[in-house]
């Protein structure tokens, strides 16, 4: 077992998060006992944030939540002691703005949790079937297009669902999502509640700020587009609407069959009008709840929530996804602030990306950005496309900031361009998938740099390790999600290629199928159909017009297909053995933590 090496695990917690440990704690010493049955102790476990892994044993993955992404410098440093002291030196950032670590040893989870705890982290309700991390957009509050900060709003949503009695035992996941303005930059637009920030004119010309509010949307194995659920609602009425959706989905959501239990799946069944009519009637009654969160929440009076808005004769860096980024061979700094730097905020700061390849993050460079939100005297926020932004920076502050993240290896332009490759954990420890997505996201982006493709801006690529879009492959330009493949009577790792999805403008379109591939192939297709787009754009282009303009999806794969082809094993065996692995392919799927 790890020995104690920082302070932080004598430093005083949060008596709720005490609480949390203290159970868990008590039910671990249970089950390892044999007085708390297997199932029970699963699901409390994961309630807590705490997954199983596909190496099986005690090995468990930790889920810390970060809601709408923020964090402070003790924070990264308390992940860094703990990474190094419980996990393999490295911790990864998820596509809900969760960080998480693997290989973690099941006695040494509550000392974990308390490591945790001592900075402010915990993982309650980062798993199971609850309200998950409160996602929100990463420049809130430092973004020159916004309506509204949203970051009070998040914060208020998340102290309101966590250890909330009703978001305990819900019939499956429940995802709740901001985005300050309808770029949409959180992607609201796939989540069982997504609200954008909004504003709507009175007759007497009077303009009031609020929120459209999106509900059950999903990604998955059978993605759905949120919803609006009214033209507009108003800011003291949003969290009790938050709250009635929740109560809807609990009251309808089917508990039998966990594969149709998600809110999209209830309004599959009962249309959306009818949810909407039970939402609402459920919102009107709300008051005579005990716990009626209606009003402006403490949190947003507190902190308050106008926009940054737009410096006086400046032009915004473009935001969200497409936007056009040319990179002039000028010198390394000049390409970094190109690419990963956002200016236009009237208050006058900038912004600026740390990128993090493949969403991971070592203890030294958890150190380093820590190191730098002190000396800069910034604030830091985890992304949706797995990377660190750091905020309220002034321009003078930028060549220091650079050589800092050069120190850390994290100045790589990144942020919009393609090299900025996602992707889920995939087969490297997760029960069900099926290829390591992983190793093919790094493949893709050697290619990329081969090809001098890699700085192209406003084209993503997302990779899913099986069909349940943890990757989120169903909403990039680019998308790919493992499937196992039969040739020349073999079992061989494959993915799926998908062309066209995009998120922004409060609109979803997902991915259409392209082709099957090899996995050996996939890299030479994402740079075929990019060296296509590159040569074949008109001036300012985007893909997804592009590809329109080509014929679609199954058009542009028509050029593709000689590569979803199987040679013998005998004369490539590199197809039948998939990437970061040294032995044979086989399609291994654990039981699923993610559907209990």
């Amino acid at each position: 077992m790890a020995q104690l090496t920082s302070p932080l695990d004598t430093t005083p917690v949060d008596p709720e998060f005490a609480a949390d440990i203290d159970k868990f704690e008590e039910q671990l010493a249970g089950y390892l006992a044999g007085r708390v049955p297997e199932d029970v102790f699963r699901v409390f476990r994961l309630n807590n944030g705490i997954y199983g892994q596909r190496q099986g044993g005690t090995n468990q993955m930790v889920r810390v939540k970060v809601p709408y992404g923020a964090m402070t410098a003790d924070q990264l440093d308390g992940l860094a002691d703990v990474v190094v002291d419980h996990s393999r030196g490295w911790g990864h950032i998820t596509t809900r703005q969760n960080i998480q670590f693997h290989f973690v040893e099941l006695t040494e989870i509550p000392r974990v949790m308390r490591r945790l705890a001592a900075v402010g982290l915990t993982t309650r309700e980062a798993c199971g079937d609850t309200v998950r991390n409160v996602q929100g957009c990463h420049l809130a509050g430092a973004c020159p297009y916004e309506v509204l900060d949203i970051s009070a709003w998040s914060e208020a949503a998340y102290r309101h669902f966590v250890r909330n009695p009703l978001a305990q035992r819900l019939p499956r996941k429940f995802k709740i999502n901001f985005s300050g303005c309808d770029t949409d930059c959180g992607q609201a637009m796939f989540n069982d509640v997504g609200v954008i920030a909004t504003s709507r004119t009175h007759p007497d010309g009077s303009v009031e700020q609020g929120f459209r509010v999106y509900i059950a949307g999903g990604l998955g194995t059978t993605p759905f587009p949120a919803l609006a659920l009214e033209e507009f609602t108003s800011r003291e009425d949003l969290l009790p609407t938050i709250e009635s959706v929740l109560r809807v989905f609990d009251q309808t959501g089917n508990r039998d069959n966990k594969l149709r239990a998600r809110l999209k799946w209830v309004v599959d069944q009962l249309g959306i009008d009818e949810v909407r009519r039970r939402v609402m009637a459920t919102r009107k009654f709300l008051p005579a709840s005990a716990t009626w969160p209606g009003g402006i929440p403490e949190i947003v009076a507190e902190w308050g929530d106008d926009p940054a808005g737009i410096a006086a004769d400046t032009t915004p860096t473009p935001v969200g996804q497409g936007v056009p980024v040319s990179l002039g061979a000028r010198t390394p700094f000049d390409r970094w602030a190109e690419a990963n730097v956002v200016r236009g905020a009237a208050n006058g700061t900038v912004s600026a990306y740390a990128w993090c390849e493949l969403g991971d993050v070592t203890a030294d460079q958890f150190r380093s950005l820590a190191a730098i939100v002190r000396e800069f005297d910034a604030d830091v926020r985890v992304t949706n496309r797995q990377n660190f932004v750091l905020r309220d920076l002034t321009e003078d502050q930028l060549p220091t900031l650079f050589q800092r993240l050069v120190d850390a290896g994290m100045a790589t332009p990144g942020a919009e361009l393609l090299r900025d490759v996602v992707a889920c954990p995939g087969a490297d420890t997760c029960n069900l998938a099926v290829t390591q997505s992983r190793g093919l996201a790094k493949a893709i982006g050697e290619a990329l740099e081969a090809e001098g493709l890699a700085e192209v801006g406003g084209v993503r690529i997302n990779i899913s390790g099986c069909t349940n879009s943890c990757g989120q492959h169903h909403t990039s330009d680019i998308g790919f999600f493992g499937a196992e493949r039969r040739a020349h009577g073999q079992s061989a790792p494959g993915y799926q290629m998908l062309l066209g999805g995009y998120v922004g403008q409060e609109q979803i379109h997902f991915g259409q199928k392209a082709l099957r591939l090899p996995a050996r192939n996939a890299p030479q297709a994402a740079v075929q159909v990019v060296r296509r787009f590159v040569d074949e754009r008109q001036a300012g282009e985007k893909f997804p017009t592009w590809l329109e303009r080509s014929g679609g999806a199954k058009e542009v794969a028509i050029g593709l297909k000689d590569l979803d082809q199987f040679p013998l094993p005998e004369e490539g065996p590199d197809y039948y053995v998939d990437f970061d692995e040294t032995g044979p392919y086989s399609a291994e799927i654990g039981e699923s933590e993610c559907a209990t």
